[in-house]
């Protein structure tokens, strides 16, 4: 009885479903280029951020035709711990700070600690 039911239909292999009404997402193409003159085209969605370069099938590297390379001064340079603190201490303050932990380090291995 349960043969009568599925005949006819594959299950799984089929959706019922129809793709009437379905919009695809927006999308944008973006053209590569190697040095060697080979061009790739790739699709992605429209609101995607698009790297500047691409590895072909090949294997070579393509740059992005339309990228706009960034201008190097415009970055601003890379803030270290170092920086950062001296934001926030001075060099006096940062001296003092050192000699109040050095004596309490001195005081707990029972150095003589000079005030």
């Amino acid at each position: 009885m349960s043969d009568r039911s599925l005949r006819g239909m594959r299950i799984g292999a089929q959706s019922m479903e129809t793709e009437a009404g379905v919009e695809p997402a927006a999308r944008q193409q973006v053209e590569y280029r190697t040095e060697d003159g080979e061009s790739v085209v790739v699709t992605f969605a429209a609101e995607a951020d698009v790297p500047n370069t691409w590895h072909t099938k090949s294997g070579k590297e393509a740059l992005r035709v339309d990228a706009i390379t960034p201008d190097i001064n415009d970055t601003k340079p890379q803030r270290t711990h170092w920086d950062m603190l001296l934001e926030r201490r001075s060099i006096e303050e940062l001296d003092a700070t050192l000699e109040g932990q050095l004596q309490k380090f001195r005081a707990r291995r029972g150095e003589d600690v000079d005030v």
